[in-house]
């Protein structure tokens, strides 16, 4: 028989040299004898010969063809690192299967400042990190004038706009280590160390930001203190406000402090005790807070008549203080109570729906949890043996589902609130805004009556801003939206790859939070024209901001067959010469335990967020005994569906640039509910690039290539990533259901692309159970033992779907030149241990590597921004030397060059260009622009209970313009030690309604000022009168402000009204 027709690979491997494997070689190549150049296997059918372009020709390892690969030998030598030929598959480069596009600056997104760059989750995790390493997750943000303010878990932190775009990130503190997380961000100073921020509130009348905290404290913080290089600033006022985590915080009409807690508390700090308290010195500190603490008003208290009270129990979650009507809002999860600011009585009570709720609220008692044992299965007899899997899985499955429903019910863990109030606001014109988890958004006119509702993105809205005629929305997908004050969608983009939990408006910019702590800057008119040459320019400027890093990863896949790995297995697979030169390993098992019972509880326990096993906790164990976890690796994070697991394990030198892990899988076994067919995948941020680790157990047996395409293309189109909740050790848990058949698998050009579609880098591994076809047993084991792996790899499925461009499309695969890695007799060695029983299974290469990076089609880029990731492969090889299976562990070495942005030094180059641009300069001057106004009078004079109204006209025949009301407090003639009520509130003896609002072009607002009876409120402190403003007999004088603003302003203009108040003796 002629020698058959050469394939491609090898005419590219024609240079590989054939010298004798190295006798201590533990890899496939100690298995097979040396051959000659020609082969001449027994006759037997060969199809056609393979098209010329199948693989990228990359130079190759001259041991490649020996079996050692690129890889360590157990001598220790190490071969250079050089590219492996690779197999391209078809079908890559469209639709979801095409890399995501990538630039310099993203194509469709507004430029935005990088105040505090994303930081990777972990990092921010002090019970991991460590309190002097780790980073401070920041947890909410405010703003004033000059300053951005964030609340952390140790205190709270500043940025001055002013320096904003400085060099370096913080002024650091001798002998102490820079936070993780903000190696990049805009210099900051951060205040002492505190219990952890959770609300923060501006109080630009006192120049004092006030954050509440998990201790229950209320601290103050200066505005205009000198923050020097080097030290932490202190708190000034504080006292305890609850015993409980002051979840929200608010400042009234009147300028008191309002605070909510755990089961619906809420309390009143009035203006006259924090006045005295603010004006005591640095050493009457501890008088000052006894001075607040006293004078508190504890709403539940004074509601509560024998032992029972009205207000809701609920944690309260947001404060809002409606300044237009002087009322103030508090919510919980699904109810709101509204309240008169001025005496503190409880208005109303509803729900979500706007009905009025009038029953009496208790603390609820958990429901007892059922007894454990009550959750097993009942035998009701012998099992019935001529019962098939399928069958036994269903009824299994019927009886694990009802026992682990059963307990989660008892325990509450099914629990779910489809509709919860997640955002709160008052725009512009008076109208309240609250945003639910479902996406509903639903308007509320000043007396709680529900005016509209609407969904503008389907996901949960976190977070509102708003600003003159602009509504912000932020999403829990990290979507932005812009809403004009109807609800109509203007514009929209992605701000962050994590949800948006806070929004605030200053220095002419919208400033967003996303959970993992990065703040992003956004040009208060975006989207416009200016964003398009900010990009354009930045662009341009690439070079100069991009840095380069190489990775080596190390994916290992293995069927384990329900058994379990010897030491000397793992380390002939994993062992500390293998990984030498790798960053990251990450390992895919399949079969680590199976079964009709287990299986059948495994996909219950999914569908109420429970994962894993004794057994797969045995395997993370000891294949981290095998790397050498916690001197050399770190196990970062796992996931098990079932019998499949995987999990990866970073270097600690390597650890500071990786991170965010998501987890994820997809069940594909019966009725797509089972996980002994699946894939489970792992995400990671690696130098802020995405990428995905996908472990699969495709369909079985030789005629099933359909079903493992369709396996497939549904893992690949519905696996959907979230966070892991993973411990300080390494376990994770499932935190989202396994994606069921309900879920559509395609995606039109509207739909969003899948997670894989959108990751920088996509590795596909596991037993994808791809026979040889058109062969015998016996010609496949004569090939296999003369090594003619190119004739055994024109009978390879896999090679010929993804050929057709049906499976895996546009990913790569480094040519097999290791024997096949299936079937073998479990504790067999040597080739001899192939199947050799009854069924004689025909040798295939089921246990692969596969990955997809940035390079579109089969062009190499060179790494850049654009095309962030390019990977080749330096090693490919079976360890069969290993027994405990029937199957053999592969492992594959990826070396990544990754390209990323120096966020610093972009900040540094977008502020040259926001100085140098004229055409940026006069767009952002226009911003400034404030359409003329009038107001009717500058002086109203007030006897007891007078009213006098007056006019705010605005004459322009096409702006609309916003106006706000405040009081500055005393005139000079008045009390010089006297200040403005917090948040320029006014005095309880004066009404002013209303006092902000929308004037529409050529229109008129009519303000009515009125003079209240204030001997009638109980408005004392400790029995007395605390300050001048609740002195009723004595003549008055202040100055109201009014503040107006265009429908995008970034400057106010102001109108000062003098207000007298005579008091004319009764009788």
């Amino acid at each position: 028989m002629d020698d058959p027709p050469k394939d491609p690979d090898v005419k590219a491997l024609d240079g590989i040299s054939h010298s004798p494997p190295r006798p201590k070689s533990q890899f496939y190549s100690q298995q097979l004898p040396k051959t000659s150049g020609s082969h001449h296997p027994r006759n037997h059918s060969l199809d056609g010969a393979s098209d010329e372009d199948d693989f990228y020709r990359y130079p190759v390892n001259h041991m490649m063809e020996t079996g050692a690969g690129a890889g360590a030998c157990e001598d220790g030598q190490m071969l250079p690192n050089e590219p492996l030929p690779e197999f391209v598959g078809s079908g890559g480069g469209v639709g979801v299967f095409k890399a995501p596009i990538r630039a310099a600056m993203h194509p469709t997104r507004p430029p935005c400042i990088e105040i505090r760059p994303h930081p990777l989750r972990e990092s921010q995790n002090l019970e991991v990190c460590g309190l002097q390493q780790g980073g401070k997750l920041i947890k909410t943000i405010a703003s004033t004038d000059t300053q951005l303010w964030g609340g952390q878990e140790t205190g709270v932190r500043v940025w001055k706009y002013s320096d904003t775009f400085e060099p370096g990130s913080v002024a650091e503190i001798p002998g102490r280590k820079l936070p993780r997380g903000d190696e990049e961000a805009a210099m900051f100073h951060e205040s002492a160390s505190t219990s952890p921020t959770l609300c923060l509130m501006v109080d630009e009348a006192s120049k004092m930001v006030w954050s509440g905290h998990k201790d229950g404290k209320v601290r103050s913080w200066k505005m205009d203190q000198q923050f020097t290089d080097g030290n932490t600033f202190k708190e000034g006022l504080s006292w305890q406000a609850h015993k409980t985590p002051v979840l929200s915080m608010t400042m009234s009409f009147y300028g008191d402090i309002w605070t909510g807690a755990e089961g619906g508390n809420i309390r009143i700090w009035p203006w006259e005790g924090l006045e005295k308290s603010l004006g005591l010195t640095q050493e009457e500190r501890r008088m000052a807070s006894v001075l607040v603490e006293r004078s508190v008003i504890d709403l539940r208290a004074l509601l509560t008549v024998n032992g029972v009270c009205n207000m809701p129990s609920s944690d309260v979650k947001y404060l809002l203080s409606d300044n237009v009507r002087a009322k103030v809002w508090a919510a919980a999860s699904q109810t709101f109570s509204l309240w008169n600011a001025r005496t503190r009585e409880l208005l109303k009570v509803f729900n979500l729906e706007g009905q009025i709720e009038n029953r009496v609220d208790t603390p609820s008692q958990d429901q007892p949890v059922e007894d454990g044992d009550n959750a097993k299965f009942v035998n009701k007899g012998k099992k019935d043996k001529s019962q098939g899997f399928l069958q036994r899985s269903l009824n299994a499955l019927i009886g694990a589902a009802d026992a682990v429903r059963k307990v989660a019910k008892g325990a509450g863990a099914l629990v779910e609130d489809t509709k919860k109030i997640e955002a709160m606001m008052i725009a512009a014109d008076g109208v309240i805004w609250t945003g639910c988890s479902n996406g509903l958004i639903i308007h509320w006119d000043g007396n709680g009556n529900r005016l509209q509702d609407f969904t503008r993105h389907p996901a949960a809205v976190q977070s509102f801003c708003s600003h003159g005629s602009r509504i912000w929305v932020g999403y829990a997908t990290g979507n932005i939206q812009i809403l004009d004050l109807e609800g109509n969608l203007v514009a929209g983009w992605v701000a962050h790859n994590e949800p948006i939990i806070k929004l605030v408006v200053g220095h002419g910019h919208l400033f967003s939070l996303a959970t993992h702590g990065g703040v992003r800057g956004w040009n208060i008119s975006s989207p416009t024209t200016i964003d398009s040459t900010l990009r354009q320019q930045l662009s341009e400027r690439a070079d100069m901001y991009t840095r380069r890093d190489k990775v080596t990863i190390m994916v290992g896949t293995w069927n384990v067959s329900q058994g379990r790995a010897s030491e000397t297995a793992l380390k002939s697979w994993l062992g500390s010469l293998a990984v030498s030169d790798v960053g990251i390993v990450v390992v895919g098992l399949q079969e680590v335990e199976m079964g009709a019972g287990f299986l059948a509880m495994s996909a219950a326990k999914e569908t109420v967020g429970l994962e894993g096993s004794a057994v797969g906790q045995w395997w993370l164990d000891n294949i981290g005994k095998a790397l050498n976890e916690r001197t050399v690796f770190e196990r970062v994070g796992s996931r098990q569906l079932a019998a499949l697991m995987i999990a990866v394990w970073v270097r600690k030198t390597v650890r500071p640039h990786v991170g965010d892990l998501d987890v994820a899988a997809v069940a594909c076994g019966l009725g797509r509910a089972i996980g002994n067919k699946g894939g489970v995948g792992l995400r990671l941020r690696v130098h802020d690039q995405l990428i995905c680790f996908v472990n699969c157990h495709l369909a079985a047996h030789l005629e099933a290539v359909n079903k493992r395409n369709a396996d497939f293309d549904h893992i690949f189109r519905t696996m959907s990533f979230s966070r892991s909740t993973q411990t300080a050790a390494g376990v994770s848990s499932a935190n989202q259901a396994v994606k069921n058949s309900n879920q559509t698998t395609s995606t039109g050009p509207e739909e969003a692309r899948p997670d894989l579609a959108e990751a920088d880098m996509v590795v596909f591994n596991g037993d994808l159970n791809y026979r040889l076809f058109g062969i015998s047993y016996d010609e496949a084991r004569d090939l296999v033992s003369q090594r003619s792996f190119d004739w055994l790899r024109q009978k390879d499925q896999l090679r010929a779907e993804m050929k057709a461009g049906k499976v895996f499309q546009g990913m790569r695969e480094a040519i097999l030149m290791f024997p096949p890695t299936y079937k073998f007799e479990i504790g067999k060695p040597g080739l001899g241990g192939y199947d050799s029983g009854e069924k004689k299974r025909i040798p295939a290469w089921c246990d692969r590597v596969l990955y997809r990076d940035n390079k579109a089609g089969t062009t190499t880029k060179d790494c850049s921004l654009d095309c962030p990731v390019i990977a080749s492969i330096s090693q490919y090889d079976a360890c069969m030397d290993v027994v405990e299976s029937d199957h053999k562990p592969v492992r594959c070495k990826l070396n990544l060059d990754i390209a990323h942005v120096d966020k610093a030094v972009r900040r540094q180059e977008f502020a040259k260009i926001l100085l140098t641009n004229e055409e940026i300069r006069s767009s952002i001057e226009e911003l400034r622009f404030v359409p003329d106004t009038s107001v009717s009078t500058d002086t109203i004079e007030l006897q007891n209970q007078d009213t006098f109204c007056f006019k705010i006209t605005n004459p322009s025949p096409e702006h609309c313009v916003f106006f706000k009301i405040t009081c500055l407090g005393p005139c000079a003639n008045e009390d010089p030690n006297c200040r403005s009520r917090g948040s320029f509130g006014f005095p309880r003896w004066l009404h002013v309604g209303p006092a902000a609002g929308l004037i529409q072009p050529e229109q008129e607002a009519d303000v009515t000022v009125h003079h209240e009876e204030l001997h009638k409120l109980e408005d004392l402190t400790g029995g007395a009168a605390q300050s001048w403003w609740a002195e009723d007999s004595k003549d008055k004088e202040l100055t109201l402000v009014v503040s107006v603003q265009g429908s995008c302003s970034t400057d106010v203009k102001t109108h000062r009204v003098t207000l007298r108040h005579r008091s004319v003796p009764v009788g």
